[in-house]
């Protein structure tokens, strides 16, 4: 399943990019997902895998894939994923037009 409901920035594409080379690994992907917890209700998770879900949604741009399960793609339509680097330090990041609130760290949020 492809979509480009969830946008995926040039810097995080460029940053996925970086990280694998350094791995050496072509059959990573990016897994960008929501869980319970943090101090507004749901938070972001980033993480590499190499196995892909049947269920999963697949943001493709070459040799950067990006994968969303079937739970967190409901949450994360529309949303865009990018890389950003400052003072608070280095990380991925998720805008997300359908986060009602969100923390002041960036990575909780409340729909």
């Amino acid at each position: 399943m492809s979509n480009q409901a969830i946008i995926v920035e040039e810097s995080a594409i460029n940053k996925v990019r970086q990280l694998l080379a350094e791995e050496d690994n072509e059959y990573l992907k990016l897994r960008v997902f929501v869980t319970g917890g943090g101090c507004s209700g749901f938070q972001y998770g980033f993480t590499f895998d190499e196995d892909q879900a049947e269920d999963d949604t697949i943001v493709d741009h070459g040799d950067v894939k990006v994968l969303v399960d079937s739970l967190s793609y409901q949450y994360l339509v529309g949303s865009h994923v990018k890389f950003t680097e400052g003072l608070e330090g280095s990380k991925f990041e998720i805008q997300n037009p359908s986060a009602a609130s969100t923390c002041g760290c960036g990575s909780s949020f409340s729909i």
